[in-house]
């Protein structure tokens, strides 16, 4: 059971649905809101609905547009409001939904008014560590002033502590702590990567824990999801798959869960050895039907 939030404005109208046995208190009469909106945050929030899973990440979008709005009105009735940081921590496997979500985030505060840019800027622990004392806080530093306006996404950030007190990664993260006080408003930061990993990684500075407000869990996508996800994304490149094919998807997907298959960039992968399988198969037909050339068949899927 869900609920589902209708706002409009002109021609223009945002729907967000918010599982209902999850987000009760998020339960708010539709009446209260005003969307000014335009033609980029309508299309965000249409892609943002037609993610499979990632339901805490639509939560807080939700949550984050609630609060812009009512600062507006606090505004308008001249009470006093706070900036809320926005620096935060995605955990979970890799492809799970992060840095789909970052991008999202970062076009999504730009149009409500809290980032200039929006853009994203991606990096890892090689562009953030440099050869020698100082270089490192020099690289990080420019790195920062790229992301000004915008998100700052780290993958794998927990790699920064690994080296202990001697390692230059240390120096990244005491620069990065500064920066989100010294810009805490001009961009975002999220540092991404394994939960018991981050975990860890947020004992590497004292100052991590209140500089990092928010943290976001990217579960597994259950075996549901996945077939959700194989099947859009057939369907945004005009294919479909036959029931045989699915099944046999499906069994492999249940046969596999132990070994950390439930995520997006694995389907993706399987989807496209499947187009270049289905099209070597039909290389061999001197005429072949439309719905051939759109089917993926069982045979199609050489799974290991």
């Amino acid at each position: 059971m869900s609920a589902r939030f209708e706002m409009k404005h002109d021609n223009h109208r945002l729907n967000f649905t918010i599982p209902k046995e999850e987000n009760e208190h998020l339960a708010l009469v539709q009446s209260n809101y005003e969307l000014e909106a335009n033609e980029q945050l309508h299309h965000l929030n249409t892609e943002l609905n037609k993610l499979v899973g990632v339901k805490e990440a639509k939560k807080f979008f939700f949550e984050i547009y609630a609060l812009v709005e009512m600062r507006k009105k606090r505004q308008k009735a001249s009470l006093p409001f706070e900036e809320q940081m926005l620096h935060m921590i995605f955990t979970g496997n890799p492809g799970t939904g992060k840095t789909t979500i970052a991008r999202l985030a970062g076009d999504f505060f730009k149009q409500i008014g809290l980032l200039d840019k929006g853009h994203l800027i991606e990096v890892d622990r090689g562009d953030l560590v440099g050869e020698y004392i100082g270089h490192t806080a020099q690289r990080t530093k420019e790195i920062v002033k790229k992301a000004l306006g915008g998100i700052l996404f780290i993958d794998e950030a927990y790699s920064l502590s690994r080296g202990g007190e001697k390692d230059f990664g240390k120096e990244a993260i005491d620069t990065l702590v500064k920066a989100m006080e010294d810009y805490r408003h001009e961009f975002v930061l999220i540092l991404a990567g394994y939960s018991h990993e981050m975990s860890s990684f947020l004992n590497a500075n004292s100052g991590l824990y209140s500089r990092l407000p928010l943290q976001m869990f990217f579960p597994d996508f259950s075996i549901t999801e996945l077939l959700t996800i194989a099947k859009n994304l057939l369907a945004e490149k005009e294919y479909v798959i036959s029931p045989a094919a699915t099944q046999f998807l499906k069994q492999h997907l249940l046969s596999h869960k132990h070994k950390t298959l439930g995520n997006a960039r694995y389907i993706r992968n399987l989807i496209e050895r499947a187009i270049r399988q289905q099209a070597v198969r039909l290389l061999k037909q001197k005429e072949i039907p439309r719905e051939e050339l759109i089917t993926l068949r069982r045979s199609d899927f050489q799974l290991h």
